[in-house]
């Protein structure tokens, strides 16, 4: 076995550990925010972006590992049609996904990675459920006509500042 196929193997199996980890990782985040605020359909929504998230990055660990096979053997005709279909695939499967998780266009939002994809439904998930306990807390108070404090005024988060970001919900 040479280096390039070394390298190739290597980025295939980070491709599907990355998948598989942050598989693990988006059910562990939405299992907590389900538990935490008893609130599924959130929870159904950060597992849904989360999970998109790590298939979009996983498919991009992928088509490197295409290309580096591709670029590193005999040159073929046939080996660069099969190259050329399987990143128009994937290109059009992380596309979709893209989509499915922003609920826009991509030409309609501003530049973001799949990571920061999945770092804002962390965020957004635990700042709304920290939202709702603070208005809980200021509507169980025994005086309401006491102004709220500073910390339970609403935050804005990245739908509120960037309407391009919006999720379909």
């Amino acid at each position: 076995m040479d280096f390039f196929e070394l390298v190739t193997i290597v980025f295939e199996v980070a491709g599907v550990g990355a998948m598989v980890v942050g598989f693990v990782i988006a059910v562990t985040l939405s299992a907590r925010l389900w538990w935490s605020t008893r609130d599924g359909a959130r929870a159904f929504r950060m597992l849904r972006e989360t999970i998109g998230s790590v298939i979009l990055l996983g498919l991009e660990i992928l088509v490197a590992a295409d290309l580096v096979k591709t670029v590193t053997s005999t040159p073929s005709l046939t080996d660069a049609l099969v190259l050329a279909i399987i990143v128009v695939i994937r290109t059009l499967l992380s596309f979709s996904l893209q989509i499915e998780i922003e609920g826009t266009l991509p030409w309609r939002r501003l530049a973001t990675t799949g990571p920061q994809l999945f770092d804002r439904a962390v965020k957004r998930g635990g700042e709304r459920t920290r939202r709702r306990a603070e208005e809980q807390d200021v509507s169980a108070s025994p005086n309401p006509t006491a102004a709220p404090t500073v910390a339970s005024q609403a935050v804005p988060d990245d739908e509120d500042a960037f309407p391009e970001l919006r999720s379909r919900s």
